[in-house]
């Protein structure tokens, strides 16, 4: 029998240890925590061990490969403004996509499986493209996201041994503020169709085309090859 989703981002143990398979030499499972964040902080730009509730794996060869996590966000301004205090407790941030190279699958066919493994938490799930990345969203538009906009550019402010990612520890900012980017913002309903159609009428946010551009993938410190997936989702 699967295992019930773990709640709690000290998960030691995978949600489902089981592979499943999505290739010839490709699967998909959920993994531990630990894994997620020994993946994640070598090669992820942010350098930071994110909040991780739910996380997922693609291997290959029976190498993980890309790596998939979600987690509470650290705003709970954020998790109320999406539908409403009364939905805030369902709001979860894919806060974590990475990749190790090429591999033999299109990205958002791992992030269209992570998200149908969700559905049964009935969760409201958003995450962003940084525009300062050149990241515009292409994974969300073709796992079909809602799009909502842009989030203002802000500061965050300096707190010594700060955990959250509104707040950062640079002694050699002397205290001052640091620059934030604005974001490309996007909902998912993980649910049953019942239950999108009662979160859709409490959205809080106005639904907007999908943005586009040339879009960049960034690992190690360094812009490569655009990605190149399927645009065209409804």
């Amino acid at each position: 029998m699967q295992k019930s989703l773990f709640e709690n981002e000290n998960v030691v143990e995978a949600l489902n240890p089981t592979l499943r398979i999505c290739s010839v030499s490709g699967s998909f499972s959920s993994i531990t925590y630990k894994q997620a964040v020994d993946f994640l902080l070598p090669r992820h730009y942010s350098g930071r061990k994110p909040s991780i509730t739910f996380s997922f794996g693609y291997f290959e060869n029976n190498e993980l490969k890309a790596v998939c996590t979600f987690g509470k966000p650290a705003s709970n301004s954020l998790c109320i403004g999406v539908c409403g205090k009364e939905y805030s407790e369902k709001v979860f941030e894919l806060n974590r996509l990475c990749v190790d190279g090429e591999i033999e699958i299109q990205l958002s066919k791992f992030v269209a499986w992570c998200l149908n493994e969700l559905k049964a938490k009935d969760l409201i799930l958003v995450s962003y493209a940084d525009s300062q990345m050149n990241h515009n969203g292409y994974i969300y538009q073709a796992t079909n996201w809602i799009y909502t906009g842009m989030t203002k550019a802000r500061t965050d402010k300096y707190v010594e041994g700060g955990k959250h990612s509104r707040h950062y520890a640079n002694e050699k900012q002397n205290g001052l503020r640091k620059y934030r980017s604005e974001k490309h913002r996007y909902i998912y309903f993980a649910t049953s169709k019942t239950k999108r159609k009662e979160y859709m009428k409490k959205l809080n946010y106005e639904i907007e085309p999908y943005p586009k551009g040339e879009n960049k993938k960034y690992e190690l410190g360094k812009f490569i090859e655009p990605i190149v997936i399927n645009t065209n989702a409804s």
